[in-house]
């Protein structure tokens, strides 16, 4: 793995998943905003990476992928965080009806899936993480601590 500091932002090129407890600490590290996206396409590791940024908050806790309950929260030695994988929200009101609002409202740190199916919600300002795969075992992975949302490659390939 190689890592480099880029336009204000974290780039690790040739990630494996024996990176990926590293990579999520110095992403940690780099956080600006409570709220932070995690852009890929579908299987390129998102989930993978945010269960790594979980035990980097200090959980302990196992994490999956909240397809099913949308929303998991994980208690760590610095408090609480939320995963959300938004892949199944079809519309603004579903999140509404989740009570989505509250979530980020509560400025615990939340890691966001799929965050165009969710994007009205955003703040202004947050951090994106974009996954791109380099083969089946390594990825490139960037991250950009403060964006603006309008600047957002939405599901980046």
């Amino acid at each position: 793995m190689q890592s480099s500091t880029e336009n204000k932002s974290l780039r690790f090129d040739a990630v494996t998943i024996d990176d990926l407890r590293d990579v999520a600490a110095e992403i940690w590290h780099a956080r600006v905003h409570h709220v932070n996206l995690l852009e890929a396409p579908m299987g390129s590791g998102k989930t993978t990476l945010c269960n790594a940024l979980i035990a980097s908050w200090g959980s302990e806790d196992t994490g999956s992928s909240p397809t099913f309950s949308l929303i998991d929260e994980h208690q760590g030695s610095q408090g609480k965080l939320y995963h959300v994988d938004a892949y199944r929200i079809e519309n603004e009101e579903e999140a509404f009806d989740l009570g989505f609002e509250e979530y980020l409202e509560e400025g615990c740190p939340i890691w966001i899936e799929w965050g165009k199916n969710v994007q009205s919600f955003l703040p202004y300002r947050l951090g994106v993480v974009y996954i791109t795969s380099q083969s089946e075992r390594q990825r490139t992975i960037e991250f950009f601590p403060d964006v603006d949302t309008r600047e957002i490659a939405w599901n980046h390939e």
